[in-house]
């Protein structure tokens, strides 16, 4: 119990800079937003969505906080900064926290086992949806998903994605990962999009934003985000809560995604605020450097072995 208590003090959440975080990362967000917008050359477009691309993955690793319950202490505030931040993915703060954790429970299973394929995958949807995640397309999965969980009712959702023995619909794990929100307040859910639609149409309206600035941004977003999500997992260990990499950056890279390549660590310990995972990365253990596997993603995915035990939901593998 002293020991926990110790713990807890000396891993507390850093409320201050957490907040100071926000602040300056969603206003910097929204003013490379408004840099692309009224940018008089395409050089200036290009520009400005790079640097929003890493601007709003700050963004994205403070909602990832609020996911966890870590962003803030008290639970209210917790939430509507979550919120707020969640418009900027777009995504609604529950939608995200029922996929991300649910990816807690699956990770390195048959349905997110990306970086693999099995004999009986179809090996053209498994090259489609690695080069997917690689080109940014896996951006668009969240928003889209929201605005179906939106506008279908339940059932039709469920009889969307129910494989009736469909080889696409079980390879993307569609099931699995609908399952999570069985048990969602739907209204709160739907209330949560709704948010952040509003948000980003008043982003539109205020910045007066053009269609070409914006799709700018989140093009060089989707693509920075994307492919940083499945490079922390890609030929990790077939392992639940050990199948991830603590992944080197340059320090300038892992203060902009505050520690999110430490991603083993986080894995390991998910309660645990991003300001002191690198306290629980192993220093004996293989730490590859980000681009190095950045660079073997693009020569797409490797036969599964013939001895690997693929472990499933929520468990370790043997």
């Amino acid at each position: 119990m002293i020991e926990r208590l110790h713990r807890m003090r000396e891993e507390r959440i850093p409320v201050r800079l957490n907040a100071l975080l926000l602040v300056l990362a969603s206003s910097g967000a929204l003013a490379l937003l408004w840099s692309a917008s009224h940018a008089r050359t395409v050089v200036g477009v290009v520009l400005s969505a790079i640097a929003f691309s890493f601007v709003n993955n700050t963004v994205f690793s403070l909602l990832h906080e609020a996911v966890h319950g870590l962003f803030h202490p008290r639970p209210r505030v917790n939430e509507w900064c979550g919120r707020w931040l969640a418009a900027f993915f777009p995504t609604g703060l529950v939608f995200q926290r029922t996929c991300h954790l649910g990816h807690h429970r699956r990770n390195r299973t048959a349905v997110e086992l990306f970086d693999y394929f099995e004999r009986s995958d179809v090996r053209a949807l498994k090259v489609a949806q690695w080069y997917g995640i690689l080109t940014g397309v896996y951006w668009l999965v969240p928003p889209l998903g929201c605005l179906a969980f939106l506008v279908l009712p339940r059932r039709a959702l469920t009889w969307l994605l129910d494989s009736r023995e469909s080889q696409a619909i079980e390879h993307v794990g569609a099931e699995a990962m609908l399952g999570g929100f069985a048990s969602v307040p739907a209204p709160r859910v739907r209330a949560e999009i709704l948010f952040s639609i509003a948000l980003q149409a008043a982003f539109c309206v205020a910045l007066d934003l053009s269609l070409v600035g914006w799709l700018a941004c989140y093009a060089a977003f989707g693509i920075n985000w994307s492919s940083l999500q499945y490079a922390d997992h890609a030929w990790s260990e077939l392992d639940v809560r050990n199948g991830a990499w603590n992944l080197r950056v340059n320090r300038v890279w892992r203060a902009l995604f505050l520690n999110y390549h430490d991603h083993l660590a986080h894995h390991q310990h998910p309660d645990v605020p991003w300001l002191h995972l690198g306290r629980y990365v192993d220093p004996n253990a293989p730490r590859p450097s980000f681009a190095r596997v950045y660079a073997s993603m693009w020569r797409g995915p490797r036969r599964l072995p013939d001895d690997a035990i693929i472990p499933r939901s929520g468990e370790r593998a043997a």
